[in-house]
């Protein structure tokens, strides 16, 4: 192997080596400590050392990286307590997801470091973002995100590269090319020959280096960050390396060919970079022993305050508290100053849009068409005019990397909106949703400040992947928060509360409402308050529970059928206002939920179950339920009109009425 000091000092080679040898020295420990039941499970990432400690002292302080399972280095390199990175490890209270995740699996922002979750390639997208943010606010920044080869074959390692490369930002993406994925070998997950074979499809550079030697990893990586900082644009790097333990050391390395791990052996990055120093007198015999065991005693340390820690406690007050960054909204009431006047759904959307952008500068809006096009239903026409590009970002049609990219952008201090252009399209990102905005701050203390917009509902002859209701997809799952508005004023009040609210919000707008429900709508900025459901009309026969565009055919039913009902407009549906239901139930003592949603497994079967729980002796009836058939959405009208339950509506009041 052989090592260029170029012009280095010799205080960055020693430094280069202290860094290097200290993940090396730690892994040695911990296998002891597995083999002695004292760690329960372990990722190696011996002989892929040089990659971490290379690029991470490459980096200025400031510059967040993006690591993975086998990057201890970059840990170690920031300076993460060892006490602490431990009790990570182990579960304890004092680790940085106070004992809820493993492993790497945790970020910090003092050491600008963002942790990965086990589906690998989310991060890559979270890089985008941060990166968005640093070339907005004009910073002179690179991001740094890490893919293991077998990790690079996920459809996110595509999406985050290609809108990398749109929008040129300055992320360099550092596969680590180790041969392998789990037992998989390279020749089953690629047929390339290496990965630079990608970078020119994408539109960016790409080099290879030898992943195993440190100082040529130092050296790229630092040399492709000070050009970026001043020509942001993405850069794919390939790192040649091998893995010398199994993925996990539950599953070994038998799967390996003997040879191809002798070869390997022979390229240790700590041994050979070690002898390249004592060789050009860089480093003595008697440094290298005291830099080793002042290693060694700082490991012990660690431990032992790991081993002291507690354990954490459950306490469920506490774990439901952090699924959700604390928020008091301030009062935005709307003016009361005379009549408000009548605006249509759709520009109750577009002002709360456009007052929400001028209230905060930080917020971005990104989305397929939502630029000069202004979005297919052109709700942000004209934005671009007056909230520029850098805000108003056509996208590629890349959902989870843009939602990733929401996330990056709040880990800056950002805001974000994403737009998916039909509700039904949010399945291309719904790992970014469900597992990271969801679960960012419950697992380490970072809220996601993102608002996905989705265009939901049946009525207008769309067919089965541009009408459906998913909202219950949405409610099943903590750290999220869902609103549903039925009319103009609580539009416009609920989309300015979700961009103030600091947790992720998920906002579904009828598209059947757009253009065809008009109401009044104060034209001062207001917010209507989430998670509070609200009476559309009052009556004391039987209460039903809805929201959306179920509110008017309650209402309408009810005109129809001479019935006199409480109508419950939920607004909200996570967290959903129980109180409100409570008292309307013991008020009527009838109950019907309705939605357009389809009936297995839609939220009504929860609401349903919670008043059986808790107000069954003000029951005077079974709770009904009303919903869209369990089908996918039809095409042509009649069986659309079939499929969704207004007949059903009028069918299941007069029952209950009578019951």
């Amino acid at each position: 192997m052989m090592f260029d000091r170029k012009d280095y000092p010799n205080d960055l080679l020693l430094r280069l080596y202290r860094e290097l040898l200290k993940p090396r020295m730690i892994e040695e420990k911990m296998l002891i400590l597995l083999r002695q039941g004292k760690v329960s499970k372990w990722f190696s990432g011996i002989g892929q050392e040089a990659i971490s400690v290379g690029s991470t002292l490459a980096l200025n302080p400031d510059e967040y990286i993006l690591p993975l399972h086998r990057n201890l280095g970059v840990f170690t390199g920031r300076g993460v307590p060892l006490g602490r990175l431990f009790a990570q490890w182990q579960g304890k209270a004092t680790g940085y997801t106070k004992g809820r995740d493993r492993s790497f699996h945790f970020g910090t922002n003092e050491h600008h470091i963002v942790g990965m979750i086990s589906h690998l390639g989310p991060q890559l997208a979270v890089a985008d973002g941060i990166a968005l943010a640093d070339v907005l606010d004009q910073k002179p920044r690179v991001t740094l995100t890490y893919s293991g080869d077998g990790g690079a074959s996920e459809g996110d390692f595509h999406e985050a590269l290609n809108v990398a490369a749109v929008w040129q930002l300055p992320v360099i993406f550092l596969i680590e090319n180790n041969g392998y994925g789990l037992s998989t070998p390279s020749n089953e997950q690629f047929r390339f020959k290496s990965f630079v074979d990608k970078g020119p499809a994408y539109g960016m550079e790409a080099v290879q280096i030898d992943g195993n030697n440190v100082l040529e990893v130092y050296d790229k990586i630092n040399t492709l960050a000070q050009d970026l900082r001043q020509n942001p644009r993405p850069v794919l790097v390939e790192a040649l390396t091998f893995r010398m333990r199994g993925h996990e050391e539950a599953s070994g390395t038998k799967y390996v060919p003997a040879e191809l791990m002798q070869e390997w052996a022979t390229k240790d990055p700590v041994e050979n970079y070690e002898k390249w120093l004592l060789a050009e007198g860089i480093l003595s015999e008697t440094a290298r022993v005291q830099i080793r065991e002042s290693i060694r005693q700082e490991i012990d340390k660690g431990w032992q305050e790991t081993e002291a820690a507690p354990a954490p406690v459950a306490d469920a007050g506490q774990e439901l508290a952090d699924m959700y960054q604390s928020f008091t909204p301030p009062v935005a009431s709307p003016p009361a100053d005379g009549p408000a006047p009548e605006k249509r759904f759709i520009d109750a959307i577009q002002e709360g849009m456009r007052q929400s952008m001028q209230r905060y500068p930080e917020l971005v809006l990104m989305g397929q068409d939502i630029a000069e096009y202004g979005g297919v239903f052109k709700i942000t026409e004209g934005f671009v005019a007056e909230f520029g590009k850098g805000r108003v970002r056509n996208t590629p049609l890349c959902e989870s990397a843009i939602v990733g990219a929401g996330l990056g952008l709040s880990i800056r201090g950002k805001k974000a909106m994403v737009e998916m252009q039909f509700a039904d399209f949010v399945t291309c990102g719904f790992n970014q949703i469900v597992n990271n905005l969801a679960k960012s701050h419950y697992r380490w203390g970072q809220n996601a400040d993102v608002v996905v917009r989705m265009p939901t509902g049946a009525g207008t002859a769309a067919g089965p992947f541009h009408s459906q209701s998913n909202e219950a997809w949405f409610t099943h799952v903590p750290g999220l928060k869902v609103v549903y508005p039925s009319n103009p004023h609580d539009a416009k009040g609920l989309l300015c509360a979700a961009f103030e609210d600091p947790n992720p919000v998920l906002y579904f707008e009828h598209k059947l409402l757009y253009r065809s429900l008009s109401g009044p709508v104060p034209e001062a900025y207001y917010t209507t308050p989430i998670g509070q459901a609200a009476l559309a009309q009052e009556g004391e026969e039987v209460t039903i529970i809805t929201y959306g565009l179920g509110v008017h055919w309650a209402l309408s039913a009810c005109r129809e059928l001479g019935i006199r009902a409480d109508i419950l407009d939920l607004r909200t549906l996570l967290p959903w206002d129980t109180e409100a239901v409570a008292r309307s139930v013991r008020k009527n003592g009838r109950v019907l939920i309705l939605h357009e949603d389809t009936l297995t497994g839609g939220l009504g079967g929860e609401i349903a179950a919670w008043i059986a729980e808790n107000c069954f002796a003000s029951l005077d009836a079974p709770v009904r339920r009303v919903a869209s058939l369990d089908t996918a959405v039809p095409f042509a009208p009649p069986l659309e009109a079939g499929f969704l339950p207004q007949q059903r509506l009028r069918e299941q009041l007069l029952a209950l009425r009578n019951y």
